[in-house]
């Protein structure tokens, strides 16, 4: 056999490998997922604790009757892991404009739901001193048992709002919260031109260059190939995907976080992905935001793991493994 019948066997081994590695991925991933995310609740998950009584009471669902248009003006989601340190903070900063809302609001209403993701510090303590303080009308605490991931923590806090507008943000208070005002005004301008399904999220695209200043080039590295790979995986037209403050009407994140299936930091992206499938409307404000210390993001295991679900969520969806269209009734029991 010559050099050119070798090259020859090699590559059709080599292509016929390929093809079948690519349909056994095809068939493992059909057949250990789903085409819509299945959302299990622990028992413990389904209601949050009344900080005076000692009462459990039922989390109401997102899309209950009772609630269905919006109970109150504006739900805001806290996802916190061993937060104990940073969320303290986060909850003043937030309270004192809120409740300066409703002073020059009267009829403004409004709830947080802090969403302890399995927490091993005082997280659940710190948050339900504060639904003391405030009651539980404004201040709840949804504890899971086991640690989800933030997009999982994110998930179960929306599904349980009684918000008109859901809004989650960061447990380290790194965006300035006043700046929910310049989200809400975009949001409600989305709203009146007739857009119901709408999304409008924080962005810190205007601080990269002074960012980049203070990164080290690995970091910047790490960073202009998460871009390039959200950009090729799907998600166009979006320069800041990760910041963690986003708004959303009500309609829009009762589809969107019914359809979600990671559960970890990428979900930012998968979210962003669906609403520019359904076609949803999405503008990007500038926040102010500050880098707090405490990061739980790790620079190469949380990238490399990124990476890895921004390919899956591109594989599954474009194979319709899992699905763009809305779920035909409730899967969250």
């Amino acid at each position: 056999m010559d050099v050119v019948e070798y090259i020859k066997f090699y590559a059709f081994v080599g292509s016929a490998l390929s093809v079948g590695f690519l349909i056994g991925l095809f068939i493992i991933l059909k057949y250990m997922t789903t085409p819509y995310p299945r959302i299990f609740r622990h028992k413990n998950e389904k209601y949050y604790v009344d900080a005076k009584t000692q009462r459990n009471i039922d989390f109401p669902s997102i899309d209950s009757d009772e609630v269905r248009n919006g109970d109150v003006d504006l739900s805001v989601i806290v996802p916190a892991y061993n937060e104990e340190e940073r969320l303290g903070k986060m909850l003043d900063e937030a309270l004192l404009y809120l409740r300066e809302r409703q002073r020059e609001q009267p009829s403004f209403r409004f709830e947080i739901i802090v969403v302890s993701d399995g927490s091993r510090d005082k997280t659940v303590d710190v948050a339900q001193s504060y639904s003391k303080e405030h009651g539980t009308d404004c201040m709840r605490v949804l504890a899971l048992v086991q640690n989800r991931g933030k997009g999982g923590a994110v998930r179960l806090g929306v599904l349980s709002a009684r918000g008109k507008y859901i809004l989650f943000a960061d447990a380290d208070g790194a965006t300035h919260f006043p700046d929910y005002g310049k989200l809400e005004a975009s949001l409600q301008n989305l709203v009146r031109s007739g857009e119901e399904s709408a999304v409008v999220i924080g962005s810190r695209a205007h601080l990269e260059q002074e960012s980049i200043a203070q990164r080290s080039a690995f970091r910047t590295f790490l960073m202009y190939g998460f871009h390039t790979l959200v950009w090729v995986f799907g998600v166009r037209g979006i320069k800041d995907t990760q910041c963690g403050f986003k708004l959303f009407t009500r309609q829009a994140a009762s589809t969107l976080f019914r359809l979600m299936h990671v559960e970890r930091w990428a979900f930012d992206v998968e979210i962003l992905f669906l609403a520019q499938s359904l076609g949803m409307k999405i503008e990007e404000v500038a926040v102010n935001w500050t880098e707090i210390e405490g990061s739980k993001v790790t620079p190469v295991f949380s990238w490399l793991q990124m990476a890895k679900d921004l390919l899956l969520i591109w594989f599954r969806y474009a194979t319709n493994i899992w699905r763009k269209t809305p779920q035909p009734k409730d899967h969250s029991d």
